[in-house]
């Protein structure tokens, strides 16, 4: 599930745009609500006005409103409460690249078979990385993914606290062996335990993802002089 503040980073690195061409490109949709939550979803305009201005800012400026922000607004505390901790969980000061973490959402929430999450996050994390190809790789077994072995640390941990596995201190020594401290340790445990808890709501809910998070970052760009 995407925030606004790392939403709008990631479209930012896009530009928009190009988002709008890829949007166009799949043209206008009338989906119909029940492809977004079993649950129902509340008219925007029922919404509070801090919830309406996250989805009109969104909206604005990606041209699309993440599903997912749709859905949760069936419980608007719950939404808000989600975005407040997401943003401080994803975009806080931390020793982990904005990629790592992204790259942590798509390992575990492709063990927890999130469809949304996976989707919606190796989209972000291949314009944070500028890397088309590693998200899937480590959607399909982060193991044999082209990453660094620092990277693979991060993941061999996350995995275990998305699986709410003992942490033992042979664990915590792995990751200094690879350049990562505790603190480290627990921004990573911090982004597995919240998208553990992610993908169960995206699972309870049945939540899509967007079409447009499919071709975000697919392909590489060569820049223009100007």
């Amino acid at each position: 599930m995407s925030s606004i503040r790392t939403l709008f980073a990631a479209k930012r690195m896009f530009n928009f745009t190009n988002m709008r061409h890829l949007t166009a490109r799949i043209g206008p949709k009338t989906r119909d609500m029940s492809t977004i939550s079993r649950f129902p979803v509340p008219e925007r305009s029922s919404l509070p006005e801090d919830i309406q201005q996250v989805m009109n800012e969104t909206e604005e400026k990606a041209n699309f409103v993440p599903n997912v922000f749709k859905a949760l607004a069936h419980r608007p505390e719950e939404l808000r409460a989600f975005l407040h901790y997401y943003d401080v969980v994803m975009t806080n000061e931390s020793g982990l690249t904005k990629a790592e973490k992204e790259l942590i959402v798509v390992a575990t929430s492709a063990a927890n078979n999130c469809t949304y999450c996976v989707v919606a996050h190796g989209a972000i994390h291949r314009i944070f990385s500028k890397q088309p190809l590693i998200a899937d790789q480590a959607a399909t077994n982060w193991e044999c993914a082209e990453i660094s072995d620092r990277e693979k640390a991060i993941l061999k941990f996350a995995m275990k606290m998305g699986r709410a596995e003992p942490v033992k201190e042979s664990d915590f020594e792995e990751l200094e062996a690879n350049g990562l401290s505790k603190e480290d340790a627990w921004d990573i445990g911090a982004v597995a335990s919240l998208f553990a808890l992610s993908n169960r709501m995206a699972h309870l809910m049945n939540c899509r993802p967007n079409e447009e998070f499919y071709v975000m970052g697919r392909e590489k760009r060569e820049k223009k002089d100007n």
